[in-house]
C-alpha cells in the first residue's frame, strides 16, 4: 500500500476515534465511529484474497448494522427527552438499545459471531488494530452512558466469558482463539463496568498490553495455527521461552499482569453481592486457561518433524522491530506488584 495512503488512513482511525472521545453529543460520536470504521476497511481489504475480502465484508455490515441502531436510538432519547446530551440519557429504552448496538460494535456474545470469521481472514497487523484500537471508542460511550440497566450488563458480561472460553477450546485457527480470547476479556469489563468504571479502564489497558505482545509475538514466528507454533523454537529460542509466560498472563494466573484485572474485579463483584456471578466468571476463566495451556504445549514441549536445516533462521539477524515486543513483554509479565498504585492511580 502507498504510504501517503497508509498515513492518511491511519490518521482517519485516530480521528475517528478521538471525535468520539471529545463528543458529548450522539451525532458526533456517532459520526466518529464511522469515520473509525470506513477507516479500517480499507485495511482490511489491502490483501486481495477472498478471506480478506469476505471478512471486510462481514465487518463491514456488522459495524453499519450497529451504527444504524445506535442512530436510531439516539434520535429515539431526543424524541422522547428531547436532548442530544451523551451523559443525560434517562429513557430506558434507548439506553438499552444502545448498549446492545455498542455489544455488537465490540463484539461481545451474544452478539459476537461475526468477530472470529473477521478476524480468521486477517493478517496480524491488522488483527491487532481490530482487537485493540477499535475497542476504544465504544467503551468511551459504553463509559459516559453508564447503563443503569445491570441485568443486561451482567447477561452480556457472563454470556461473553461462557462463550469466550467454550469457542475457543477446539480452534487450531491462532486468529480465532485470539478472538474468542478478546470475547471473554470483553466478558470481565462489562461485568463491572457498572460498579467501578475505573477497573474495567484497567482491565482493557492490560487486556491491551497483554494482547499487543501476544499478535507481535505470533507475527515474529509467522505463526497462524497451532501446528506453525512447533517451528517457532529454531526461530527465535528466547521469545518462545518466554511465550508461554504470555499466554498464562492472559489467562489470568498469578505473579503475571494479568491477574490483576481479574483478582480487583472478583472482589469488586463480591463487594456488590454477586457472589454468584463472580464465581460463575471465575469457572469461565478456567476454560480460557485450557486453550492458553493447548498453545503454551503446542509451541513449546513438541518439536516440528523437520530436519536440521530448519535450524537455521535463528542465526539471521532480525529484520523486524523488536523494541514493541520487548517493552510489550515485559509489561505483561512484570506488573502485578504495581496493583496498589495502579488501583490508587485509578481511584483519584
Amino acid at each position: 500500500m502507498n504510504p501517503y495512503i497508509l498515513a492518511t488512513l491511519l490518521f482517519g482511525l485516530g480521528l475517528g476515534t478521538a471525535i468520539t472521545f471529545a463528543s458529548s453529543h450522539w451525532l458526533l460520536a456517532w459520526m466518529g465511529l464511522e469515520m473509525n470504521t470506513l477507516a479500517i476497511i480499507p485495511l482490511m481489504a489491502r490483501h486481495h484474497h477472498p478471506r480478506a475480502v469476505e471478512a471486510t465484508t462481514k465487518y463491514f455490515l456488522t459495524q453499519a448494522t450497529a451504527a444504524a441502531m445506535l442512530l436510531f436510538a439516539s434520535a429515539t432519547n431526543a424524541w422522547l427527552t428531547g436532548q442530544w446530551d451523551i451523559q443525560q440519557m434517562t429513557h430506558p429504552l434507548p439506553i438499552t438499545l444502545i448498549t446492545l448496538a455498542l455489544a455488537l460494535k465490540i463484539g461481545l456474545a451474544p452478539v459476537h459471531s461475526w468477530l472470529p470469521e473477521v478476524l480468521q481472514g486477517l493478517d496480524l497487523t491488522t488483527g491487532l488494530i481490530l482487537s485493540t484500537w477499535q475497542k476504544l471508542a465504544p467503551f468511551a460511550l459504553l463509559l459516559q452512558i453508564q447503563p443503569a440497566n445491570s441485568i443486561i450488563l451482567v447477561a452480556l458480561g457472563l454470556t461473553s466469558t461462557l462463550i469466550g472460553g467454550w469457542g475457543g477450546l477446539n480452534q487450531t485457527q491462532l486468529r480465532k482463539v485470539l478472538a474468542y480470547s478478546s470475547i471473554a476479556h470483553l466478558g470481565w469489563m462489562i461485568l463491572v463496568l457498572q460498579f467501578s468504571p475505573s477497573l474495567t479502564l484497567l482491565a482493557l489497558l492490560t487486556y491491551f498490553v497483554m494482547t499487543l505482545s501476544t499478535f507481535l509475538v505470533f507475527k515474529l514466528s509467522k505463526s497462524t495455527n497451532i501446528n506453525m507454533l512447533a517451528t517457532s523454537w529454531a526461530k527465535a529460542p528466547a521469545i518462545t521461552a518466554l511465550t508461554p509466560l504470555i499466554l498464562l498472563s492472559l489467562g489470568g494466573l498469578p505473579p503475571l499482569t494479568g491477574f490483576m484485572p481479574k483478582w480487583l474485579i472478583l472482589q469488586e463483584l463480591t463487594k456488590q453481592d454477586l457472589a454468584p456471578t463472580a464465581t460463575i466468571a471465575a469457572m469461565s476463566a478456567l476454560l480460557s486457561l485450557y486453550f492458553y495451556l493447548r498453545l503454551s504445549y503446542a509451541m513449546t514441549l513438541t518439536m516440528s518433524p523437520n530436519s536440521l536445516a530448519g535450524t537455521a533462521p535463528w542465526r539471521l539477524q532480525p529484520s523486524q522491530f523488536v523494541l514493541p515486543l520487548a517493552v510489550g513483554t515485559a509489561t505483561t509479565l512484570l506488573l502485578l506488584p504495581l496493583t496498589p498504585a495502579a488501583v490508587a492511580l485509578l481511584s483519584l
